[in-house]
């Protein structure tokens, strides 16, 4: 099992040096995510300061953009870092696809498996002079010349790992992908009954292993130097577990357990503009659940008892922040205790 770690640089300046650090602790990996901002940028920085850990985008947000763009994006980078870099991409919800990016939104995993098709048969063109001819019903490309053609270069088998909960896009990332960002909003119940298999299902179909698949999610951890700590650290956690709850999207993890009822009571809440009550809807129980809960030297420790043979790649729920002083010491636990490993 290997561990990563988030990357949220404040600027573009730091994200080398943070990337410099990330390295080296002896970390395997280096995610950016789309949030507030760029999630590419901070990795040419990243793939400049480095030379063995991974870079890849954990993810970024694949409708708002052409698969043309992302190809040449992804294309560069990894020419960049040798062979670093893993392109990871997620649907997002139809909202913040129609409302914040104004783009389209079809049916989310029909569209996916195109623009993935659409991304290889782009590489392909690039890096075997293959005419360029994917129709499909979302995406068509037909037109590629030379001049606007990369050089063809020993990287261009680029992975591509796909963020999702429900059985769809697992289905797809077996079929297709080289790996799966496994959502923080998961249960080791549900990816052993509902995620590894729809896995499994999507590489039965295309003759492919299970392991073909690498499984990577940064989790949920609650933890502290001492009870109060981890007693305040439980409940931004449950806070965001139960932002999470709240999404329809994702009942099904709820609802394996029994836990079906919960969307409506938090919905209810969000509609009263009562926002800071929601965590009080999750209970110790589901935090256990969700979370891995214990001290600073302990907690790699769990982790990796939680999740030998589920994930292969793990991280933390919150960004590596090296200059911390309070958070140093959870990641120089975390470098010990998986470098032993």
């Amino acid at each position: 099992m290997q561990f990563d770690v988030t990357i949220f640089p404040k600027t573009l300046n730091s994200a080398a040096d943070v990337a410099r650090q990330v390295e080296a602790l002896g970390f395997n990996g280096l995610w950016t995510a789309e949030t507030s901002h760029n999630p590419f940028l901070p990795l040419t920085h990243a793939a400049g300061a480095t030379s063995t850990i991974n870079i890849g985008t954990g993810i970024a947000v694949a409708f708002a953009r052409s698969p043309m763009v992302i190809a040449n994006t992804a294309w560069d980078l990894a020419e960049q870092s040798q062979g670093r870099f893993i392109l990871g991409l997620g649907t997002q919800i139809k909202a913040h696809v129609t409302k914040r990016f104004s783009s389209t939104w079809g049916v989310p995993v029909p569209q996916l498996r195109e623009y993935i098709q659409s991304l290889r048969a782009i590489w392909d063109t690039w890096q075997n002079g293959t005419p360029l001819r994917y129709i499909g019903e979302h995406y068509r490309f037909t037109l590629m010349t030379p001049f606007f053609s990369p050089d063809p270069m020993p990287y261009a088998n680029i992975p591509i790992y796909i963020a999702g909960v429900n059985e769809g896009l697992c289905k797809l990332a077996g079929e297709l992908c080289q790996g799966f960002h496994v959502h923080p909003f998961h249960t080791t119940r549900y990816l052993k009954e509902v995620i590894i298999p729809s896995i499994q299902a999507g590489a039965d179909k295309a003759g492919r292993k299970r392991e073909d698949i690498k499984l990577t999610c940064m989790i949920f951890v609650v933890t502290g130097r001492d009870q109060q700590e981890i007693t305040n650290n439980a409940i931004m956690t449950k806070s965001q577990i139960a932002f999470y709850a709240s999404t329809p999207s994702y009942q099904a993890v709820l609802n394996l357990h029994g836990w079906g009822d919960l969307v409506e009571r938090l919905n209810r809440l969000i509609r009263e503009n009562r926002w800071t009550e929601m965590w009080q809807e999750i209970s110790d129980e589901m935090l256990e659940q969700f979370a891995v809960v214990a001290p600073h030297d302990e907690l790699p420790y769990r982790v990796q008892e939680r999740y030998a043979g589920l994930l292969d790649r793990v991280g933390y729920y919150f960004p590596f922040e090296p200059h911390d002083s309070d958070k140093a010491i959870i990641w120089q636990a975390a470098a010990k205790a998986f470098q032993g490993a």
